[in-house]
């Protein structure tokens, strides 16, 4: 599915959610952290993409404290953050981002299949930072449809520097 065909309902409620996590203090660092942990425990082989060694513990303090983790953690909630504040009056400009990122991200090597673990983390994570009583399984299909547009939008651009 893509970003331009999502229902009202569907991006409300994703965008409802999102604001339950912005109440959080500090909430790109804390919610940036668990999806990489959860992400890097899933992908372990996409940890070298990042900059770290696979073989570390992402859970140490060392890491969590560095400031290679601490961008890379940060940088991605607030590509959500400008990815869902996007979503309805500029989604066309978002399609257009979405895939021009999706190009850039082949140079970085990050591979189509991480998107789904990425995903997985991310959605996880909302769930354990709000609480999963804030979050029940109509929630949780939302944000996979969202999150499943985006990344498809993302991939595409992948694909158009694989040709």
């Amino acid at each position: 599915m893509m970003v331009a065909e999502m229902s009202y309902s569907t991006v409300s409620s994703v965008i409802d959610t999102w604001e339950q996590v912005r109440r959080v203090p500090n909430y790109s660092r804390v919610i940036g952290t668990l999806l990489f942990q959860k992400f890097f425990a899933m992908e372990p082989g996409a940890k070298r993409v990042f900059g770290f060694r696979e073989d570390m513990d992402m859970h140490s303090e060392d890491v969590v404290k560095s400031r290679r983790f601490i961008k890379h953690a940060t940088f991605f909630v607030q590509m959500i953050d400008r990815s869902l504040d996007m979503l309805g009056p500029d989604v066309d400009m978002l399609t257009e981002i979405l895939l021009e990122l999706g190009e850039k991200h082949v140079r970085y090597g990050v591979k189509p299949e991480y998107f789904s673990p990425m995903g997985t983390a991310l959605i996880d994570s909302i769930a354990v930072t709000i609480g999963e009583d804030k979050f029940p399984s109509n929630v949780r299909a939302d944000w996979v449809e969202v999150y499943g547009a985006l990344s498809y939008d993302m991939i595409r651009g992948q694909s158009r520097v694989a040709r």
